[in-house]
């Protein structure tokens, strides 16, 4: 086997890897089932991931190496102007969270019940709690310019996660409830609601 054909092995275990646990939770989900659905054996998975638990920090590893990597590329680019850099920012945020719908109720149900499980993550937050510190002092600049409102980034930051995360991973109860027949169209209610969510946080700090 060659060091590609390793390399496309691991990240078939990983994709799958992910799929179990996400929606199994770490004690549901079942090495052997991974196993079988990557197309390994039992004992090849462990020659990758010596165990479950090394696979499942992998796994959380990963995700929010991608969450802090999409968070300093846009909301760290000191290039873009600040109202630009949050636009892109809760849009980037979006898109996420809609590829990845089974993220936020995996780190309800698997993260946030089991706090010794933090550790997997704070290096990879360690670049987001700098870019907090630098965007605060950035928004306390442009306010005692007059150009926006102040703002508490803590709260910005909790109110785009909160009018982003819960029209991904309810917009199918939501479109049943209230939608009209023959208008559930999912992606078209999504790309609307994004577009009403940067509306609105950017109404909050601009003034008009």
């Amino acid at each position: 086997m060659t060091a590609q054909d390793k390399k496309n092995k691991e990240q078939l275990i990983l994709e799958v890897a992910e799929r179990e646990f996400f929606t199994k939770g770490f004690d549901g989900a079942r090495t052997m089932t991974i196993a079988q659905e990557a197309g390994v054996t039992h004992a090849m998975l462990h020659y990758y991931f010596r165990t479950k638990e090394q696979l499942f920090e992998r796994i959380i590893s990963d995700k929010f190496e991608l969450i802090s990597q999409m968070v300093l590329s846009v909301l760290g680019n000191a290039q873009l102007p600040l109202v630009e850099r949050l636009k892109e920012g809760i849009s980037s945020h979006f898109d996420l969270v809609a590829a990845n719908p089974l993220l936020p109720r995996f780190l309800i149900t698997e993260m946030l019940p089991h706090p010794e499980r933090y550790r997997y993550i704070y290096e990879k937050l360690d670049d987001i709690r700098r870019l907090y510190v630098d965007l605060q002092k950035s928004i306390d600049e442009a306010a005692e310019r007059g150009e926006i409102e102040r703002v508490d980034v803590m709260m910005l930051f909790t109110s785009i996660l909160s009018l982003n995360v819960f029209p991904i991973i309810s917009a199918q109860f939501i479109l049943q409830m209230i939608g009209e027949k023959g208008e559930l169209d999912e992606a078209k209610f999504l790309a609307a609601r994004k577009q009403e969510t940067i509306e609105m946080m950017i109404k909050r700090i601009t003034k008009y």
